[in-house]
Formats: C-alpha cells, sequence, structure tokens
C-alpha cells in the first residue's frame, strides 16, 4: 500500500461494521503502539458545535504561539482536512508510515475505518511533538474512539437528538454518552445552555472540575460586541467571532472558559483571544460564498443545526427566492428538518450522495410532498449535489439565494469542484 488511497480503501475492509462503539479494540491497538501525549489535550464532545470550538481553540492558541494539532471529522472535501497541524492540513505522505504503524502491530484485531483511521492520525499527531493537541469526538463520547486519551480538559457542546439508533433515544441517554469525555478532578466545560441532568450528573459523581455556563461563565453583549466573565478573569469589547451565527457565541463562551480552566499550562493574552476569534475560519459553518446569487454552505445534518441555520437565514435579510440543494443521511429524522426551514425554502433540490448510507433524492422528494403545505414551492430530484447546484444557480436569478445544506457529502460535493467562486482558501488548491 503506497498511497493513501490505498490505505484509506484497506481500513474501509477490515470490520464488518461501519460503526461498532466500543473502546476495548481500539485501546488494545493503541497500547501496542504505545501511544500517548505528552502535552495539553482538549477533547470536544456534542451534538452541534464540536467543529466550530475546535477551529476556535485553534486559532486562539496558535496566535499565543503553540503548536496546535486538531483531529476532526468526517472531512468536507479530502481526508487530510481531519488533521490540522500548526494550521496547515496534514500532507498525504506524512501519514502513509502512521498507517502502517497501525497495521504493523493490529495483528487480527479487527478495527472499523474509524478506529483505524483516528489511530493513525494520532500517531502522527505523537509524533509532530505538539504543544496542545485538540480532539475532536467522532460519534458520542464514552465509547468513541477518540475517549482512549485522558483530556486535560474535556468540553461538551450543545445536546440534542440524533444518531439516536446509537447513543439512544433522547436527550438524558445522549448527555450521558457525550460525559463520559469527562475525567475525574479535570476541567468539564459545559457550554449547553440548558444541558440534559444526566451530564451534571455524571460530572458531580466522578468528581470533574464542572464549568457550567449561566454559572462559572457567562456572555453579555449589544449588537456591535461582546463579553465573557469566567471565574476571576473577563473579557471586555469582544468582536463577535469571525464564523457567522447567533449559535457561535456560545461555542466561543465555552472556549474561552477551556482556555481559562488550563491557563496554568497554557497561558494566552487578551490579545491572541481577540485575534484568534476574529480571524476564526472553518469551511461549511453558515458559509457564505461572495457573489449573485447568494450562496450559503452549511453542513447542518439534524433538526437542532437547521434550526439555527434557519434563524440565521432569517437575520440575512429579504430575498424574492431562496433555492436549497438538500442531501442526508437516510438515519435521520427529515420530519422536523422540514418543519422548521421549509418556510424559507421556495425551490428544493434533492440531490443524492456517493454512499450507501444516504437517503436517496427521490425518497427525500417524496417525503417532503407528502407533508408540504406551500402550494408555491416546487421540488427536484438530481443525481450528484453539482448537478442540484447547476440546477439551482440555471433557476436562480441574481437577486436570489442558494443554501447548500445538510450531509458533509452534500457540501462538499460542491466544494470539491474548486470552481474559483467555491474556491475554499485552506481546503482546496487552485485549479
Amino acid at each position: 500500500m503506497n498511497t493513501l488511497s490505498d490505505w484509506l480503501a484497506h481500513a474501509e475492509q477490515l470490520h464488518a461494521k461501519n460503526i461498532d462503539l466500543g473502546l476495548e479494540r481500539v485501546r488494545e491497538v493503541a497500547v501496542r503502539m504505545g501511544l500517548r501525549f505528552d502535552c495539553p489535550v482538549i477533547t470536544v464532545a456534542g451534538t452541534n458545535g464540536k467543529g466550530s470550538t475546535c477551529a476556535m481553540l485553534e486559532s486562539i492558541l496558535r496566535n499565543a504561539g503553540y503548536r496546535t494539532g486538531v483531529y476532526s471529522s468526517p472531512h468536507l472535501v479530502h481526508f487530510e482536512e481531519r488533521l490540522r497541524l500548526s494550521g496547515e492540513m496534514v500532507r498525504a505522505d506524512d501519514l502513509l508510515p502512521c498507517f502502517a504503524a497501525v497495521e504493523a502491530v493490529r495483528g487480527d484485531t479487527t478495527l472499523t475505518y474509524f478506529e483505524f483511521t483516528t489511530l493513525a492520525i494520532m500517531a502522527c499527531m505523537q509524533a509532530a511533538k505538539l504543544d496542545v493537541a485538540i480532539l475532536e469526538v467522532g460519534l458520542g463520547g464514552r465509547l468513541d474512539a477518540v475517549n482512549i486519551i485522558d483530556a486535560d480538559c474535556a468540553v461538551i457542546t450543545s445536546i440534542d437528538l440524533d444518531h439516536m439508533d446509537f447513543l439512544g433515544p433522547d436527550r438524558e441517554t445522549i448527555g450521558f454518552e457525550k460525559a463520559g469525555i469527562l475525567r475525574t478532578g479535570r476541567p468539564a466545560i459545559v457550554s449547553d445552555p440548558m444541558p440534559p441532568q444526566s451530564v451534571i450528573d455524571y460530572a458531580l459523581e466522578i468528581g470533574a472540575d464542572l464549568w457550567r455556563l449561566g454559572q462559572d461563565f457567562n456572555v453579555s453583549g449589544d449588537p456591535q460586541q461582546w463579553a465573557w466573565a469566567g471565574r476571576g478573569r473577563r473579557y471586555a469589547g469582544l468582536a463577535y467571532p469571525a464564523l457567522r451565527g447567533a449559535n457561535q457565541l456560545i461555542n466561543a463562551a465555552g472556549v474561552l472558559a477551556a482556555l481559562e480552566a488550563l491557563r496554568p499550562r497554557l497561558p494566552v493574552t487578551a490579545q491572541a483571544v481577540r485575534v484568534g476569534l476574529a480571524m476564526v475560519d472553518l469551511p461549511g459553518r453558515f458559509q457564505i460564498v461572495p457573489g449573485q446569487p447568494a450562496l450559503v454552505l452549511d453542513v447542518a445534518h439534524n433538526a437542532h443545526a437547521v434550526s439555527a441555520l434557519a434563524a440565521n437565514l432569517d437575520a440575512m435579510g429579504f430575498y424574492p427566492t431562496t433555492h436549497a440543494v438538500f442531501g442526508l443521511m437516510a438515519d435521520k429524522d427529515v420530519a422536523p428538518i422540514f418543519a422548521r426551514i421549509g418556510p424559507l425554502i421556495d425551490r428544493w433540490y434533492f440531490t443524492d450522495l456517493p454512499t450507501p448510507r444516504a437517503a436517496r433524492a427521490t425518497d427525500l422528494m417524496a417525503f417532503w410532498q407528502v407533508q408540504n403545505k406551500r402550494a408555491d414551492a416546487s421540488a427536484s430530484a438530481h443525481a450528484d449535489p453539482m448537478a442540484a447546484l447547476d440546477a439551482a444557480i440555471a433557476a436562480a436569478d441574481p437577486a436570489d439565494r442558494i443554501v447548500v445544506f445538510g450531509s458533509f457529502f452534500t457540501v462538499g460535493g460542491v466544494l470539491a469542484h474548486g470552481t474559483p467562486r467555491l474556491q475554499a482558501k485552506h481546503l482546496l488548491p487552485d485549479t
């Protein structure tokens, strides 16, 4: 296996299941590899806001002069996006010996694609001599492969209903799974304004150092600036984070709490905080691509995230017609998604996605037709995200708005084409 593609194809074939939650197999291989971090580790779990939280932590810490490593998933276009070292996407060639290191000690232990690639990426991070490692949980928390590492600080973002087949039927059960990343005596930052009681109970049960939004840290502000206050420290006159959307303020509040909790080991200046929040960048999170018609890209793929997207679209002002390119995994509950954002969408362009786990465009359209109550709305089905976007562009007037949202495959399927307008500067090479 001489290329990254070879290794990824190999990883896909090792285990009978795509998702098989549990730490026993992946921990066993990690021990054989001697996998460990000699720097502070921040682990981030939650239903929504994980990627944004990791990006803000990274941006501030880099501006403070630290060598950062960020593991996040899934990727939009290139697998290498899953690891950023000092803000730069890892090179494929640098990952190859790390995949080989996993394979060399794996023996007859079967690993899922996520487990195998997680171990390889952690090995790459270990070799990079980092000052701080930031790990985004893939699914849940307690039984996710990332949780083999004991976090020095754990952050739990907003919690809502998603991946219910794996995590449980309600917020309390899901919250318990997310809380599995917490550790005794170590900071546990909970930025969800109304967290499930199961998170609080677990933090108290194990003796974690619990930081709650609204109790241990708070935010305030006006349309021009905001302020953060925590245990013995305050930041005033902050510019809003460069990531758009009202929900990003809550994510930023959790970020500042985590940095305050880690201040003895990772001190940051007020200037690093200000510049880091002002410069943070993350494709696919309410990303507005300049030009006409207006183009918005967002990986909102559950009801909670779509509700935030709808609120952000409302705040954009008036557009004669809003077109939506939409594709989703088959296990998602689309009813609340349509109920929340449906009133804002005039024309739907449903798309197939290049994975067997995705819902078919025709099935999404059929479901939409059953519940649609708008006589003036229309829908069509398309073979891939770019075909759907092309159809939307052809139908849209310059004053209209196009929203591409849903699965990472949906947004990534658009970004992958790398047209000048869709170029994401640190995500795609120039074409």
